[in-house]
């Protein structure tokens, strides 16, 4: 429970990209927040994206210059700022001729390579396929380029962690009921494991993602002021189509583009769509017309033909973007909009997001605190730009750490011992709390997942069930069999009420 007699400076609803950026910034500018989250942490729209950090090379043809150079700039920014969860790559565009001229792809790409300052990625080039290509013969070159790759749901965790260790409250599993206005401030009636209880706070933000109007409809029983399109947007698994480690970027004839990405080693990523959805956010699921979409577009380019029977894995999400009026879902704008409202001078500010990219959650994050800042005088100056990530303070680069694992951990397996590098970075060393063999780290969940780290993450990271644990903290729901994951679950259940009891007592 909580001191219902607090009154919090800034209360998030929402704990995906934007509502964790959001309170990691204000909690490090020496705000008192709180954030409340009525699932896990991640586990919608920022748990299934297309795990890049991008500048949205496509954003270009529809002139959207801004976002691209804010995007763009970025991808260094948070290069630096978690390079064990970001990682450069290159994509690779096949050139189809029909589709764009090759004239206007070099331009796109020139403008791509100096719209904004380039430190570490590299530029692009025009690129000729040999017979050894994945590609069908009568694609003979294409443009290649940099973008990076991301672990989309522990970006936002370690933005929690940081706002965590920075004083902020985070509370996952909490919904917030209502929020009603009572003497200028905001007091939220929330809901953890059917136990309500009250908090306050001086600013609302509304970064509930796909439920932004839902949420201002019917927790505060207000009209929204501004509309959002919910597009879905959905991707496929596979074994991996081919060896090297670049991506693919592919033209289609409707105009859009999708992507190839080598994922876990073992597979190719391949997405996204762009549908609109009228259904429940909660439960979002691939269509059949999206899935052989997909397949289509892999055949169109690959020697390699995919049948639906060749797809391992599926994820959907839904972008609550802002409805800018176009006509077409891929055409609807990628930036965000910040809606601040306080319709007198005695009413508590309310602010609402809409849209938003992993890329730029962060210039988003400041762009909301600008706007609270006179609430706020005693604001602290702007800090994200520099500041590591955890887990980035003291990295150098996965592979070295990799190879410290492996030196100290008896037994440890290179398998094991580069996920945990790329999944924790330096924080690793708290993970395994001076354990020295495989042994020291208890129970077996297979493939490398243990005791050890399983308590770390219900611990320190939110984790509450195996879905937190095996999609959203270590990717490893790919593995595990329906005996492993109801083993993990019970392992859980029984951590959890060992927790109670002794919170009880």
């Amino acid at each position: 429970m909580q001191d219902t007699n607090a009154i919090y400076d800034i209360a998030v609803v929402g704990a995906g990209i934007n509502g964790v950026g959001i309170a990691n910034d204000a909690v490090g500018r020496g705000l008192n927040v709180f954030v409340c989250e009525k699932d896990d942490l991640a586990s919608h729209t920022s748990s299934a994206s297309s795990k890049l950090i991008h500048g949205g090379l496509r954003y270009l043809e529809q002139k959207e210059f801004r976002l691209v150079r804010e995007a763009l700039l970025e991808r260094e920014v948070l290069l630096k700022k978690a390079p064990h969860l970001i990682h450069p790559m290159r994509f690779i565009m096949p050139h189809q001729p029909y589709l764009r001229p090759a004239w206007l792809i070099r331009s796109g790409l020139f403008i791509y390579d100096y719209l904004a300052k380039r430190e570490t990625l590299e530029g692009s080039e025009l690129i000729y396929f040999n017979a050894d290509s994945p590609l069908k013969e009568t694609i003979s070159r294409g443009f290649e380029y940099s973008d990076c790759t991301v672990d989309d749901a522990r970006l936002v965790v370690v933005n929690a962690l940081q706002a965590h260790e920075l004083g902020a409250q985070i509370r996952t599993q909490t919904r917030c009921v209502s929020a009603t206005q009572q003497e200028g401030v905001w007091c939220l009636t929330l809901e953890h494991q059917k136990q309500q209880y009250q908090i306050k706070a001086r600013v609302l933000v509304n970064a509930t993602g796909a439920w932004v109007t839902d949420f201002i409809q019917q927790q505060l029983l207000q009209t929204p002021k501004a509309g959002i399109r919910l597009v879905q947007g959905s991707h496929i698994v596979v074994k991996r189509l081919y060896p090297e480690h670049h991506a693919f970027i592919l033209q289609n004839d409707d105009q859009r583009i999708v992507f190839v990405i080598p994922y876990l080693d073992e597979y190719s990523l391949i997405g996204t769509t762009d549908l609109e959805f009228e259904g429940d956010p909660n439960h979002v699921q691939i269509t059949e017309q999206e899935t052989a979409y997909l397949i289509d577009v892999i055949n169109d380019h690959f020697k390699l033909q995919l049948q639906l029977d060749d797809v391992i894995s599926t994820y959907a999400g839904v972008r609550a973007l802002y409805d800018d009026e176009s006509a077409q879902a891929s055409k609807i704008t990628r930036d965000y909009v910040l809606a601040l409202s306080n319709e007198g001078e005695h009413e508590a500010p309310l602010l609402t997001v809409y849209g938003g990219k992993l890329t730029t959650y962060r210039k988003l994050a400041e762009a909301a605190l600008s706007q609270l800042k006179r609430y706020f005088p005693q604001m602290k100056a702007e800090w994200t730009l520099q500041a590591k990530l955890p887990g980035a303070e003291d990295f150098d680069s996965v592979e070295l750490l990799r190879t410290e694992l492996m030196q100290s951990i008896q037994g440890l397996d290179l398998h094991t011992a580069q996920r945990w590098a790329k999944t924790y970075g330096c924080r690793v060393w708290q993970m395994l709390d001076e354990k020295k063999t495989m042994q020291d780290l208890g129970q077996s969940f297979g493939y490398g997942l243990y005791q050890q780290e399983v308590d770390y993450l219900y611990r320190v990271e939110w984790a509450r069930h195996s879905q937190d644990i095996l999609w959203r903290r270590t990717k490893l729901g790919m593995k595990l069999n329906i005996a492993e994951v109801r083993s993990l679950d019970m392992y859980l259940h029984d951590l959890h009420q060992r927790r109670v009891q002794g919170d009880a007592a």
